[in-house]
């Protein structure tokens, strides 16, 4: 028996998408994303880089892994292009973009590379392979 089609150009219909994955509990396998961000901006003082809700969310969902090196890369990114007095610029770490308003020190999304692909960043001044 065929798929059903729906009433516009004969296309099947879509089947929901997987629900999303639940979050990850403290103490699962390690520190949580949290845990371990706080304790970087414990050690970088007051200069840290600090995440929107939006970008916390692009992390999760996208399951891109952070550690205190990533963090400490990306901090090192966003210094680089706060010197050359950049205001919103895109830091690569490894293959996760990270798109920044430099002047906020707020990272704004997170973009892993299977969502970079045909990609097109707007709205940014500098990049910095960190």
């Amino acid at each position: 028996m065929s798929a059903p089609i729906n009433s516009i150009g004969g296309v099947p219909p879509l089947r929901p998408s997987a629900p999303p994955a639940a979050p990850r509990r403290p103490g699962a396998g390690g520190p949580s994303f949290a845990d371990q961000l706080g304790r970087q901006r414990a050690a970088s003082g007051s200069g840290g880089v600090e995440f929107s809700k939006h970008a916390l969310e692009r992390l999760q969902r996208r399951r891109i892994a952070t550690d205190p090196a990533t963090l400490q890369r990306l901090q090192r990114g966003v210094d680089l292009a706060a010197g050359k007095n950049a205001r919103d610029a895109v830091v690569m770490v490894d293959d996760t973009a990270f798109v920044v308003s430099v002047r906020n020190r707020t990272v704004i999304t997170a973009i892993d590379a299977a969502q970079m692909r045909q990609h097109v960043f707007t709205n940014i001044d500098s990049a910095v392979v960190a």
